[in-house]
């Protein structure tokens, strides 16, 4: 993991003691709330539906055992709302008709806190801190070099990766100390603070495309051209919302030490000729559609102004390069075993190589590695009961506790919701098991149905149309079998709350969007997007496929299209089809059909 200088350290402490000082004074009354609100955003802070909400960057999604463990602290003891607060947010929902009754009192099911949420942007969110203890979350969170500066606001955001980034078979370089050069180079970027919207990178460095990057503003592809240079393939203009598009690609090589210098040519241009006056129509992904060439030719002759009349400032040292991949070496193996920790180690593996379920676990959430002593863990944040992506403070110490013991401290966040262990000995294996399984962290369901994505929607967040997680529990609760799930095999299934697709519902092999329909609850379902990754092909929005339905139609609609890919599917030496091959193979007619025969009545919807 990248180590914090000590300008890092202090620049994040002088933020904390920043933002105390606006915060008590917009409580004082001598900073108004609209000239507070850019403030507490630049820092991450939300105020959401019912309550504030706070967005904590992890860069690239690596986090340390001592991170999460102060996410545990803060789940636990700053996680929790104001009573008075909860009550009005619960009469709220109650007077909407969003919580059912029973004898004239609400039944109270959805309002969850002491909860982290991981992101699909491999950032950490709590959604019930009061206000008033927020400045005391960011001294917390600074004492171990986390915050929530670029979570917010129309500046460039937390930059991702692949969760196997640097560990992965298929790699052809280590995409994390590009990622964090970037971090650096854009963290408070005068130039770059109120572009026309929010901007997103994302950077792969492997043969599989396993970080999306043709879905964000700029998609970064590490590769090798004919001479064996290392470069990037640059992307720009991809996004979800309300209008997907696929990134175009703007350079098929760009020598690796001219990343900044082309990047502020891609972000000037955009920042000079981006849409302001219409929020809907001002990410990048709009200007390079109308613009199409002219928009790469300007940045072009921006990126060789840059060269050539400012002496290309921000060129990337080997020296520089060097400083910063040197804290991304891998951690030392430890040494043999002995004495009793050996024996116990025996009767741990014996036991658990006796047990089916242990094979299937290893199937599922146990990943090759590059080197071959070594494996990527997933934990599985999804649960009956628990929305996907949450972890309760318990969750969080011991997903620590498994990183520091398992993985040299390690764990990464995941584009899926869940953690991954990326320096897992693989002798190690059987004793992590029945670790993660005694904790209800071992499910094997990683990349099957269960394994979905969903934003909290309408339970939290303002701009939503829709409840994500009552769908996703319904979902859940119908497939629980995990045999059928193993039958069913690999599928996204992704969620999202309103057009904003934080759920990534665009990309989902079956996609689920909330819409408002006269002031109720409906959901759009969409068939056949990918991310990118050797599974799903190349990215892609899904298609609708009819009218939307209702909340208690969406998990009878979910049955109807797996029964017709069961239906349909094909078998190849022995191996059965996965569910987006069988739908590309035979059309989405079919899927179509069943989806809108699994409609009710409008009585049975009454």
């Amino acid at each position: 993991m990248y180590q914090y200088t000590d300008f890092d350290k202090q620049m994040v402490r002088n933020r904390a003691a920043q933002y105390r000082d606006q915060l008590e004074r917009n409580l004082a009354g001598t900073l108004g709330d609209d000239e507070f609100r850019p403030l507490r955003l630049q820092n991450g802070w939300y105020i959401q539906r019912y309550a504030p909400m706070l967005r904590i960057a992890v860069p690239y999604g690596e986090i340390s055992g001592t991170q999460l463990r102060v996410l545990a602290r803060i789940a636990r003891e700053y996680d929790q709302p104001d009573p008075q607060l909860l009550k009005d947010a619960q009469e709220k929902q109650w007077a909407l008709g969003e919580l059912p009754v029973k004898g004239g009192t609400p039944i109270v099911t959805n309002f969850k806190y002491g909860y982290g949420h991981f992101t699909t942007r491999t950032n950490v969110q709590f959604n019930w801190i009061p206000l008033v203890k927020s400045a005391d979350v960011m001294e917390l969170l600074a004492s171990v070099n986390m915050h929530g500066i670029q979570t917010s606001g129309n500046c460039i955001r937390n930059i991702t990766s692949d969760e196997l980034a640097g560990i992965a078979p298929d790699e052809i370089a280590d995409p994390r100390p590009f990622c964090e050069i970037m971090r650096q180079w854009s963290t408070l970027h005068p130039e770059f603070a109120f572009l026309p919207r929010k901007f997103k990178i994302a950077v792969n460095g492997a043969r599989e495309d396993r970080a999306a990057i043709g879905w964000y503003d700029v998609g970064l592809q590490l590769l090798r051209n004919d001479a064996g240079e290392l470069g990037f393939r640059v992307q720009v203009g991809g996004g979800m919302g309300r209008t997907p598009i696929i990134g175009t690609v703007v350079r098929e090589f760009l020598p690796w030490n001219q990343l900044l210098n082309y990047l502020e040519a891609v972000i000037r241009v955009y920042n000079s000729y981006g849409r302001r006056d219409n929020a809907w129509k001002a990410r990048i992904k709009i200007l390079v559609k109308a613009e199409g060439q002219r928009y790469i030719d300007q940045v072009e002759a921006e990126y060789r102004q840059i060269l050539e009349r400012d002496g290309a400032p921000h060129t990337i040292t080997q020296a520089e390069f060097d400083r910063v991949a040197a804290s991304f070496v891998p951690p030392a193996l430890k040494g043999a075993r002995k004495g009793v920790d050996a024996r116990l180690h025996e009767i741990v593996r014996t036991d658990a190589e006796a047990d089916a379920a242990y094979d299937r676990w290893l199937q599922r959430n146990v990943a090759e590695h590059k080197n071959p002593q070594l494996r990527a863990v997933t934990l599985s944040f999804k649960r009956l009961g628990q929305a996907p992506g949450d972890a309760n403070a318990e969750q969080l110490e011991i997903a620590a506790d498994l990183a520091d013991r398992f993985s040299a401290g390690e764990a990464r966040v995941t584009h899926e919701q869940n953690l991954l262990l990326p320096w897992v000995h693989q002798d190690d294996l059987p004793e992590l098991w029945a670790a993660a399984r005694k904790a209800g962290l071992a499910k094997p369901n990683i990349g099957l149905l269960s394994d979905m994505i969903a934003c909290p929607g309408g339970d939290f967040c303002s701009l939503a149309n829709a409840r994500s997680l009552p769908i996703a529990e319904a979902i859940t609760q119908r497939y629980q079998d995990i045999d059928e799930l193993d039958d069913i095999g690999e599928i996204d299934l992704h969620i999202s709350g309103c057009i904003n697709s934080c759920g990534h519902h665009h990309s989902g092999h079956i996609g689920i969007l909330g819409v408002d329909k006269d002031g109720k609850e409906w959901y759009q379902v969409t068939l056949g997007g990918a991310d990118g990754s050797i599974l799903s092909g190349a990215a892609t929005p899904g298609k609708v496929v009819g009218p939307s339905f209702s909340a208690a139609e969406v998990p009878e609609v979910i049955e109807a299209l797996l029964e017709t890919y069961k239906r349909e599917r094909q078998s190849i030496d022995g191996k059965s089809e996965t569910f987006i091959a069988t739908l590309r193979r035979v059309g989405i007619d079919p899927f179509k059909a069943a989806a809108n025969g699994a409609r009710f009545t409008e009585k049975q919807v009454a």
